[in-house]
């Protein structure tokens, strides 16, 4: 793991390490699938995560976390993770956002799209954003520079048709079932486009919009910065579009901005803003059942994962669908269901 470059580093020798840390996250929390709380699902994946990262062979530092570290037990914003290094020598240095488990309450309740995620890059490869909320519209690669946060929803929408080469009628958007999107949904029914609305989970749908053949053609609305930035690493290695800003309302939030660096907290940012960095690898692995990935799939001797590797390196998703045997197989074989 001596390698003299971050490419090296990263996108080659570190995703299946990376991968491994999803995969125990997801199984971690599988485990507490449909139990009806969040809070214990979101906690076994943290500590699995945390757990994994003590052996990758990385100097990693999280940027984008569970919070900051007075607030959170784990993964915290600015903590250490990774194995410790040789004697005389050293690991790379990676910035790391994680999201051990995106959609708790699609956990606790079974439902679909829950995923355990990371993304790393070099150092300053990530912002490191606040814990708010972001405005967000996402679409796919085709769609660069069309998206506009200031235009009406109308002009957003013909503007995506026109470079998919379809109608607006043909669009189908992926939104959050909030209060918050009354407007939004409205409009975008004006305009006749279809509306997927999801309860949790806007992460996962802004990577089945850059993959082609989802039926999914943009997302729209505010959801959570740090998922903003994890889906700005996902949309660089797909050369997807995306456009977003913090939504700063509070002195507090203004103070913590500042505090972690974002001079001008009411900038619009692009993917390649959000996520700068030369060399990122965008892992997730799926709990429930999802668009993209299968959930976690537990058998008498062991488990089957399905997870997501995409680097921003050869602009390809790998789909890697593992069965874990934990123990010999009885007489009558593996079932592998």
């Amino acid at each position: 793991m001596h390698s003299t470059s971050n490419e090296t580093n990263i996108e080659r020798d570190l995703t299946f390490h990376l991968a491994r840390v999803v995969e125990d996250a997801a199984v971690a929390c599988a485990r507490t699938m449909g139990q009806g709380d969040r809070k214990h699902s979101d906690h076994a994946a943290v500590q699995a995560m945390r757990q994994a990262f003590e052996t990758v062979p990385i100097a990693g530092n999280i940027v984008i976390g569970e919070g900051e570290r007075d607030e959170a037990p784990m993964l915290y914003i600015g903590e250490r993770v990774g194995a410790p290094p040789p004697a005389g020598g050293d690991f790379p240095r990676v910035d790391i956002a994680v999201d051990p488990l995106e959609g708790t309450n699609l956990c606790a309740t079974g439902a679909a799209n829950a995923i355990a995620v990371l993304a790393a890059s070099e150092p300053g490869g990530l912002l490191h954003a606040p814990d708010c909320y972001m405005e967000k519209i996402i679409a796919g690669p085709a769609c660069r520079g069309a998206l506009d946060l200031d235009a009406p929803v109308s002009q957003n929408l013909k503007s995506i048709a026109r470079r998919l080469d379809r109608d607006v009628t043909d669009l189908t958007v992926i939104v959050l079932d909030r209060p918050r999107h009354e407007k939004l949904i409205d409009d975008i029914r004006r305009e006749g486009a279809r509306i997927r609305l999801i309860g949790d989970g806007d992460l996962s749908a802004a990577i089945a919009v850059a993959v082609r053949g989802n039926g999914v053609h943009a997302v729209m609305g505010i959801g959570g910065a740090p998922e903003g930035v994890l889906a700005a690493a996902a949309m660089r290695c797909l050369h997807g579009e995306m456009v977003g800003r913090l939504v700063i309302d509070t002195p507090e939030l203004e103070e913590r901005a500042v505090r972690m660096g974002i001079k001008n907290p009411h900038r619009i940012y692009t993917a390649g803003d959000l996520a700068p960095g030369s060399h990122i690898a965008f892992v997730a692995c799926g709990v429930t059942d999802g668009a993209l990935l299968r959930g976690v799939r537990f058998f008498g001797e062991g488990h089957r994962t399905h997870t997501l590797l995409m680097t921003s390196a050869n602009n390809s998703v790998r789909f890697i669908d593992t069965v874990h045997m934990n123990r010999k197989p009885g007489p009558r074989g593996v079932r592998l269901y």
